[in-house]
């Protein structure tokens, strides 16, 4: 008579119901975008904390996480100070030239090094990328000689934001018409080659075939040079000596000095000062979304 063999119990789970290492995996990740967050966030929380107590309470150790006073008197006292509204719309009007003239020269300079077949093209693009090793501090003053000795403009280059714009752009540009030249690249040859044999010309099948597809590019270039202007601080700091036409970079920096830090009033401006380059990536936002989507279904 044979004796029946006894199977090992085996651990069984609901079908549709997670594994206790998933739950792990899944609360271990939760807590590290938690953390991850407070670092990234807290800087800006305690600038807000700071902008509406006074300094003593700020500066007291150790400190509270929390404010004991809500006051928006810094706000107010520090356009009664500075002219903070006239640095904010000086560095509004200056990432506005500087994005508009690295957006138009990107394009062109990217289509160029990517779709058009010329002698040199390759080596052009390492060299115009080379050019990005050198160091802000290193070319300010042949910058500065070289505006002053031929001015292109009838007005005092050392005061003038257009003469500015055309700095940060030349700087950043290279940076730009690689991006560019990459989204280029990521169009396929036959989109031109259709366009072409259908009788359109090189500027024609840019804009009206090539752009549509490229706008995620456009738009890439356009947040990187305005936040590099936004941002950049030694040519405006080098270029700019009426008090009235500093951007925002170099007005804000003026505040400190040998004497008094106002701790509470220069946060306060920097909240402000923080408050144009979000809304504009927030609004570009979408149109990287859009121009994504667009460039998806394009047959």
């Amino acid at each position: 008579m044979s004796v029946p063999v006894l199977s090992q119990p085996t651990m069984t789970r609901p079908a549709n119901g997670p594994t206790v290492r998933q739950r792990l995996e899944k609360l271990g990740l939760a807590i590290l975008v938690i953390v991850i967050c407070g670092i990234t966030f807290f800087p800006i929380y305690w600038m807000l904390v700071t902008t509406v107590q006074s300094t003593k309470l700020t500066l007291r150790y150790p400190p509270r996480l929390w404010p004991q006073e809500f006051s928006l008197s810094a706000f107010q006292e520090i356009f009664e100070k500075e002219p903070v509204a006239r640095w904010i719309l000086n560095s509004i009007y200056l990432s506005g030239m500087t994005t508009a003239i690295c957006v138009v020269l990107a394009i062109f300079g990217g289509y160029a090094i990517s779709a058009l077949r010329w002698r040199g093209r390759g080596l052009f693009a390492i060299f115009l990328l080379m050019t990005q090793m050198l160091p802000e501090a290193l070319i300010i003053v042949p910058i500065f000689k070289i505006f002053t000795d031929f001015p292109i403009i009838h007005q005092d280059v050392r005061n003038n934001l257009f003469a500015l714009a055309l700095i940060d752009a030349a700087f950043i540009l290279p940076i730009c018409v690689w991006v560019m030249k990459n989204m280029f690249d990521t169009i396929p040859v036959e989109v031109r080659e259709a366009a072409l044999v259908d009788g359109a010309g090189p500027i024609r099948t840019l804009f009206q075939i090539v752009m549509p597809i490229a706008l995620p590019g456009v738009v890439a270039v356009g947040v990187v040079a305005f936040f590099y202007a936004w941002n950049e601080f030694l040519f405006a700091q080098t270029m700019i000596m009426d008090k009235d036409l500093k951007p925002a970079s170099v007005g804000l920096a003026g505040m400190i000095t040998m004497l008094d830090t106002p701790v509470q009033l220069l946060l306060a401006a920097g909240v402000l000062f923080a408050i144009p380059p979000v809304v504009f990536y927030i609004a570009m936002q979408r149109y990287i979304v859009a121009g994504i989507s667009a460039g998806a279904v394009k047959g």
